[in-house]
């Protein structure tokens, strides 16, 4: 019985050393998966009296380098919508919702050339909403 106790803690510090987990506090960060070889480009979501928006909301990019949503205030997600993009292929799927000031989504730009609109789902009825173009 001694011997099986003692394998639950082991198998435990085991799984959290695998799961690459952050230290408290700091901001969780996701990734479309595809490398980054160009710039960052910082996009902020906010929610203030101002209302809810992306600063920027137009957005200039070139392939390889990073859209890297990041949340000032408020409880956000980036949604490229497919018919809101029609004939647009290799959009990235929505993200998840950003809801911890600091806390970062990065959107590898691997799209074609074009213009390609994006949102906050729970706020793009109130405007929350942008364009990215990629050169």
């Amino acid at each position: 019985m001694q011997r099986s106790m003692m394998f639950v803690p082991v198998a435990l510090l085991a799984l959290a050393a695998c799961t690459g987990s952050k230290k408290a506090g700091e901001p969780a960060a996701a990734s479309s998966g595809a490398p980054s070889t160009g710039k960052a480009i910082v996009i902020e979501t906010h929610s203030d009296s101002s209302g809810n928006y992306f600063k920027p909301n137009q957005v200039t990019a070139h392939v390889g380098d990073t859209l890297r949503f990041t949340v000032v205030t408020g409880v956000h997600n980036v949604h490229f919508l497919p018919d809101s993009n029609p004939g647009k292929v290799g959009l990235p799927p929505a993200s998840e919702l950003l809801q911890i000031p600091g806390q970062t989504v990065d959107i590898a730009v691997t799209f074609a050339p074009g213009t390609y609109y994006f949102q906050c789902d729970p706020h793009a009825l109130l405007g929350m909403k942008g364009h990215l173009t990629v050169e």
